[in-house]
């Protein structure tokens, strides 16, 4: 509006001298009386552009300000995003089954012999008839030798069960070994747990196979004259290359075995009982709660913000600086007429 005015006033110079010169006739041809002799009109005049002075400037901080905190917020915005990509968060996520994929559970037992070994059901095991003695063997089990991945050298015997699946039912999985003698002050077996018993069979290298899941996962043991029970949860992880990784973590509660067998013997009996902790797969993975589009779009918003307060505070300065030159030009225009 303000440069249409500057162009309609640049088009029509003509005209606005000859209503300047009729306006000079004019008042040359009244006679104003001393009083009021143009001293009203140009004091409210001045107030009103003094005031608008103040007004315009006042707001012409105030956009200043606010380019500031826009700088100020897009500096935080960088800096923030610079660090949430240095320092990603860790998301853990559950994801219900009502069946797992059957775990591998190989143990080691040395000398130790299976007796039995048997799926219940709703955490049900009735009582042994004949403990220490071979009774029903229903698990899949499959018999392994492969040489120490640590040491290349010395061979290590391993008995692969297959874990319970229904979890819905509350599967388990209860075997019983016999060791007839040890020379050692305690006597226990070690035990490892994998992710898939079905992968172990299919696998062309079995050797290999064990190899890699000793290198990979932890291994724990149960001791003798005790009933062992290991509730399993299965955790993923998944890296920042795409791949992913599987663990288990378990909880043991150990009951005391009371040996009722009539002669007192010499040998160890070994219990334990493998199943689901609950139907959750817990799911890991690293993720950058930065998101760039989100900052990108906040970033143009700030800029907008700035482009659009520079402009308001040139059109400001131009409409200040117009302002003032209609001032002097109005009291150059009284001076000149009292005169």
């Amino acid at each position: 509006q303000l440069s249409e005015d500057v162009e309609r006033v640049s088009e029509n110079p003509a005209e606005e001298r000859e209503a300047e010169m009729e306006v000079h006739e004019d008042s040359s041809s009244v006679i104003l009386p001393d009083g009021e002799l143009g001293t009203t009109t140009p004091s409210l005049r001045f107030s009103k552009t003094c005031l608008k002075n103040v007004f315009s400037v006042i707001l012409l901080f105030i956009y200043l300000l606010l380019m500031a905190v826009a700088v100020f917020l897009v500096y935080q915005t960088i800096s923030d995003f610079r660090e949430k990509l240095k320092h990603p968060v860790m998301s853990v996520t559950y994801k219900e089954v009502s069946l797992y994929d059957a775990p591998g559970i190989a143990f080691y037992p040395g000398k130790a012999r299976l007796l039995s070994c048997k799926h219940h059901y709703y955490d049900h095991i009735p009582p042994l008839i004949n403990p220490g003695q071979p009774g029903d063997i229903e698990c899949t089990t499959q018999r392994i030798n492969y040489t120490d991945p640590f040491t290349n050298q010395t061979m290590k015997y391993a008995l692969v069960v297959q874990g319970p699946r229904d979890v819905k039912k509350r599967e388990l999985v209860f075997l019983q070994f016999h060791l007839n003698e040890t020379d050692q002050d305690f006597s226990a077996i070690d035990y490892l747990l994998f992710s898939s018993f079905q992968e172990f069979v299919n696998s062309p290298e079995k050797a290999k196979f064990m190899k890699d899941c000793e290198s990979s996962y932890s291994s724990w043991k149960f001791s003798g004259g005790f009933r062992t029970w290991v509730k399993m949860s299965l955790v993923k992880t998944k890296e920042e290359d795409g791949s992913e990784t599987v663990e288990f973590k378990q909880e043991t509660s150990v009951v005391n075995y009371i040996d009722q067998r009539t002669k007192p013997r010499s040998d160890q009996l070994f219990f334990v009982v493998f199943e689901w902790k609950d139907p959750f797969i817990q799911t890991v993975q690293d993720i950058i709660t930065a998101n760039p589009w989100n900052m990108i779009a906040l970033l143009c918003g700030i800029f907008l913000a700035l482009f659009k307060a520079a402009d308001f505070a040139k059109l400001s300065v131009k409409w200040m600086i117009k302002i003032r030159r209609r001032h002097l030009k109005r009291t150059h225009q009284v001076t000149n007429h009292i005169s």
